[in-house]
């Protein structure tokens, strides 16, 4: 490096920085051009490195790797590095990004700090006297570097107005928040203006992709939001994983839950206004984990309940059976699956069906979903001893005509509403088993007697939600002979007169699939299926029995949905078991 200042000709050479001398020297640039960057550097006011690799006389790559072979120092792929794992509040942020460094870790008294230029003595001595300690340098591209430093150095706040798009207007309608607890740190937590600001837009963005959850995921070292879509979780944002307490305070506060409670789960509820006359419900679950409280939100969309019978996907004759056995004036009806699977909007369709001046409804739930006017809704309270027995004792007092228990998940539960069934009362519940068939067998397994069941059970409806094909972009499914056989279609309905559809994908839909479709198991209770319970047959000969009458399974009705080009055959495979 000596020879090329030797001439002292230049004013200019003379104050070339260091690192343009080691690329001279190093045959990776000439003198003129080095100066040339040099004057272009000053008169923009930026650094010689962001002149030399923004004009392109170096790339990023090739510089770090020339600058690690003259001054022996190691060369680092940024690429590997998370920028949430790097070491905080050992270097000022303004340092950080003045100079383009960033510390990785620290070694007794020396700092090991990442940088494209070695040369550059002013950072190295400001970096000493703030931190007291000595500097190892490694050599990393600019390009990178100067992404990972930003995304390294942002502070949480200026990342939730990235993440929720500048300003944005919510109206709360929650109820007024009761007193806080005397939590000072709490109360500044939940009034952090880009905190209030992303959780809006989640909720918002949320209402419109459609999705019936969202989930607030803390971890050690990352943050991250998903929405459930169609059945699907996907990711929606990473936002710093320091927010993770100030938006658990935030959702806490307009859920009207204890803030200051973090060992145990809580449930509450709070209401989104999206215009001027709809306001959506969302009910709130927290649960502590390891690194923080996770949350999920679900979104209860009241329209849900009034689609009509006909938008839940139910075939004609299916819905012929549904419709008789609601309109019975007593009698028990069942609606299982698993969590999930829409029993909850089934159960809302029916009791909208039924809902007249002339007819007393009472529900009871954990936690009423959706709100309907003309019900009863009482919600389960373990805690204060408000269990579904007990306010289905209180039911029976309460001259009523429907009942809906939101579950049957005892014994207690299920005589009451057995006897509520044959005193002359309309109960509709559910229980979490896997078809129709089963669920006979599984109310026998909770101690209820042959006879009871048979006397009160008159339809069980056994379902799973499929998504639904995207009728703008779907496409003809070349599926083999064999796998339609193995599906379970009979040889003979493969005749080529229908063809399955697969997904594609476009811009009106996720994936190839928009919305979800029910599929059902609609069986009643015939005179030949109440005998086989009677002498406590198995749920195959209930399933046998019921295949004689005409009763299709999930995966034949699924299949069918096939048939009818409404969802794709992996669907259906994926959500039925056979």
């Amino acid at each position: 490096m000596a020879a090329v200042d030797s001439t002292h000709k230049d004013p200019v050479s003379i104050a070339l920085p260091g690192l343009g001398r080691a690329l001279i020297s190093a045959g990776k640039l000439t003198p003129k051009a080095a100066e040339d960057i040099f004057r272009k550097s000053q008169a923009s006011r930026t650094s010689f490195i962001a002149e030399l690799t923004g004009s392109g006389a170096v790339s990023p790559s090739d510089l770090a790797h020339t600058v690690s072979a003259v001054f022996g120092a190691p060369l680092l792929d940024l690429d590997a590095i998370d920028p949430l794992r790097l070491p905080k509040d050992l270097l000022d942020n303004k340092i950080c990004q003045a100079y383009r460094v960033l510390v990785l870790s620290k070694r007794n008294n020396r700092l090991i700090v990442a940088t494209a230029d070695p040369t550059d003595q002013e950072a190295a001595e400001k970096i000493k006297f703030t931190t007291q300690m000595g500097v190892d340098w490694i050599i990393a591209e600019y390009d990178k570097l100067s992404k990972l430093v930003e995304a390294a150095t942002k502070s949480a706040g200026e990342s939730m107005e990235a993440l929720s798009g500048g300003d944005f207007d919510f109206n709360d309608v929650s109820s007024e928040i009761p007193d806080e607890p005397e939590d000072t740190g709490a109360a500044a937590d939940v009034e952090d203006a880009p905190i209030v600001k992303f959780l809006h837009k989640m909720l918002v963005d949320a209402f419109n992709m459609r999705a019936s959850d969202l989930h607030f995921e803390p971890y050690e070292h990352q943050y991250r939001v998903r929405f459930r879509i169609d059945g699907e979780l996907r990711e929606i944002a990473s936002p710093p994983v320091a927010i993770k307490d100030k938006l658990a305070s935030r959702i806490k506060v307009i859920s009207r839950l204890d803030i200051s409670e973090k060992r145990v789960p809580q449930d509450g509820r709070m209401k989104l206004k999206v215009g001027p006359d709809r306001v959506i419900d969302f009910r709130v679950s927290t649960l502590p984990t390891l690194f923080g409280e996770k949350i999920v939100i679900r979104i209860l969309d009241p329209s849900s309940a009034k689609m009509g019978i006909d938008a839940l996907g139910y075939e004609p004759e299916e819905k012929e059976r549904l419709l008789q056995a609601i309109n019975r004036p007593y009698g028990m009806i069942l609606v299982t699956g698993p969590t999930g699977s829409g029993k909850t909007v089934s159960l809302y369709t029916c009791l909208n069906l039924l809902n007249k001046p002339g007819v007393n409804i009472a529900t009871a739930e954990d936690p009423s979903e959706i709100n309907m006017p003309g019900v009863n809704q009482v919600n389960v309270n373990e805690k204060a001893g408000l269990t579904f027995a007990a306010a289905l004792k209180s039911f029976l007092r309460q001259d009523p005509d429907i009942i809906m228990v939101g579950e049957i998940r005892d014994l207690e539960t299920a005589d009451i509403a057995i006897k509520a069934a044959q005193t002359g009362h309309l109960v509709l519940s559910t229980l979490h088993t896997n078809d129709a068939p089963t669920t006979l067998t599984r109310m026998r397994n909770m101690g209820i007697a042959p006879f009871n069941i048979a006397s009160s059970v008159i339809l069980i409806t056994a379902q799973r939600l499929a998504r639904r094909l995207c009728p703008h972009c779907k496409a003809p499914a070349d599926v083999p002979h064999e796998a339609l056989l193995d599906a379970g279609y009979p040889e003979e309905e493969i005749d080529g007169s229908w063809v399955p559809y697969r997904p594609v994908g476009c811009s009106a839909c996720n994936n190839g699939y928009k919305g979800r479709l029910g599929i059902y198991q609609v069986m009643p209770i015939s005179e030949e299926i109440q005998r086989i319970i009677l002498r406590d047959g198995s749920a195959l000969e209930i399933a046998e029995q019921a295949r004689n009458e005409g009763v299709r399974s999930l995966r034949e009705s699924g299949l069918h949905k096939v048939k009818l080009g409404l969802t794709s055959l992996e669907e259906v495979l994926a959500v039925t078991n056979e």
